[in-house]
């Protein structure tokens, strides 16, 4: 059986022709895209791929690791984003909404008050009103008032 020493340095040789070079640009590229990862890492996840190694028996990177991670604080901030948003519409809505009510409102009170303003106000003496089985009502028929209060009320007039 071959054994291998605690670190074993293999070398890739790129050749002059197009399709080496072609590939050779692409690592380039990957790498840029992708600064934490080496060389080294980009071969053995080559490696694992092409010899159909199952995921279950490939060691753990870091850089997968920290990349799933990052991946997953980006979704989870993607999610927040579309609550809040969604969040703030609905109670932008809401606030809409009893602004509208407040101005309808504010409306008809105003219209009441014209009303009001409009309508004499006219006094009903307490003795003109019966009570009925806990029910206030108005008498219908006029009331024949004293001549000692009509004289008496001239002079309360004029004071």
């Amino acid at each position: 059986m071959f054994q291998w020493s605690k670190k074993v340095v293999k070398s890739v040789t790129f050749n002059p022709d197009i399709a080496d070079e072609s590939l050779l640009a692409q690592v380039e590229n990957y790498l840029e895209a992708q600064p934490d990862k080496t060389f080294s890492d980009l071969c053995k996840e080559a490696l694992w791929k092409v010899l159909c190694v199952p995921e279950s028996v490939q060691p753990a990177s870091n850089t997968a690791s920290i990349t799933t991670v990052e991946q997953k604080i980006g979704e989870m901030q993607r999610q927040m984003a579309g609550f809040e948003e969604r969040f703030f519409m609905r109670e932008s809505h809401r606030l809409e909404a009893m602004e509208s009510q407040m101005l309808q409102l504010t409306q008809q009170v105003a219209k009441l008050a014209v009303i009001l303003n409009q309508q004499p106000l006219t006094y009903i003496p307490p003795d003109s009103v019966s009570v009925a089985q806990g029910i206030p009502e108005h008498k219908s028929e006029p009331q024949e008032l004293d001549p000692v209060i009509s004289r008496i009320g001239q002079f309360l007039d004029d004071f």
